[in-house]
């Protein structure tokens, strides 16, 4: 099958014929129908991550037609599917309590394994996957990838985000579009953050009530002034210190704090402002991916028209230009996320 491989970090993706994916017994093999581009791809291919080596097929965020089915799968040749990008076992205490995102023996195709940047993958612990609605385009449901589903774990387990609060999101990448349309949905007012006049231009026809260049000074303050005290909630998108700190203090007493921005590099041990946090009594959650169970939640809601996250799609691209989008993730992105829609290009 045709494949995008890291071979060298931050040099351009090989392209490559390499050996078609093996059928486990609970998994499937699938014919990738589309496959997002994340931040978290691009972590790997700058070496930050540090499970991704040289050899890996990035790819996290898929959807697919399976054309392989193990005997214990659960699923049939021609069912189209979308993977979240933690495949856990389903049987261990984790996952029988309803958390399998923290799953201890959970696969991580993208990232350990062979990803979705390639014509065919092999998914072990297919009870994970959702079917794909059939209303629903494949370049939509790629894009859902991480970014929603862990946006949406945030928001309404993590942080229990209520109607009429204020919601605070830093960074406009795909993470923090997906928490600014997730929030709107929820009935929150929510103001976002970021450095790129063009993303902030896109967040506010999104429906944010306000959208703060963070270059212009104090945003914290800023926020705490425009929604009369604080975000009830806030969410860092992007998992540096400068927004994490800005997350914190831009929160009113008794305000929760949502690190969905993955730290990576010298940013997993990072200063922040413990100070803010005993003074105003904060909560801080940590949240990673979504349990493979509140799919339906999820997928029940854009069906019934109470969210549409085309908005988000920026970007359709071939295969070999999968290199060429990681290297943007270096700079400041366009407005919208990346999705891998023709693997023969």
């Amino acid at each position: 099958m045709r494949a995008a491989v890291l071979r060298e970090y931050s040099k351009d993706l090989s392209i490559e014929t390499v050996a078609d994916p093996v059928c486990e017994e609970d998994g499937v093999v699938l014919r990738t129908l589309a496959c997002g581009i994340c931040r978290s791809d691009w972590h790997g291919w700058v070496g930050s991550h540090p499970r991704v080596k040289p050899g890996q097929i990035p790819g996290h965020e898929y959807c697919g037609e399976v054309v392989e089915a193990g005997p214990r799968s659960g699923w049939a040749v021609g069912d189209k599917v979308i993977a979240p990008f933690i495949l856990a076992c389903g049987s261990c205490p984790a996952c029988r309590s309803g958390v399998s995102n923290t799953c201890p023996d959970q696969r991580l195709p993208g990232f350990i394994e062979p990803g979705a940047f390639a014509e065919y993958i092999g998914v072990p612990h297919a009870h994970n996957l959702a079917r794909l609605p059939g209303n629903m385009s494949p370049v939509l449901a790629a894009g859902l990838g991480c970014r929603v589903t862990t946006a949406f774990h945030a928001l309404t387990d993590r942080a229990a985000l209520r109607p009429g609060e204020w919601l605070a999101v830093h960074g406009t990448g795909g993470i923090g579009l997906a928490t600014l349309i997730l929030g709107r949905a929820l009935g929150a007012r929510v103001v976002v953050v970021d450095i790129v006049p063009e993303k902030l231009d896109h967040a506010r026809a999104l429906g944010a009530e306000a959208a703060l260049d963070a270059r212009d000074g104090d945003v914290a303050q800023a926020i705490r002034d425009l929604t009369g005290g604080g975000a009830h909630v806030s969410v860092e998108a992007l998992g540096i210190a400068q927004t994490t700190n800005a997350s914190l203090q831009c929160l009113r007493p008794l305000g929760r704090h949502v690190q969905v921005g993955m730290p990576a590099g010298k940013a997993v041990r990072m200063e922040i402002d413990m100070g803010a946090v005993y003074q105003k009594n904060l909560a801080l959650y940590g949240t990673r991916g979504m349990p493979a169970h509140k799919y339906p939640s999820l997928l029940g809601m854009i069906a019934g028209g109470l969210v549409d996250f085309t908005p988000m799609i920026g970007r359709e691209v071939g295969l070999s230009q999968a290199g060429a989008e990681l290297a943007a993730f270096n700079g400041p992105m366009p407005p919208g996320v990346a999705v891998i829609a023709d693997f023969h290009a």
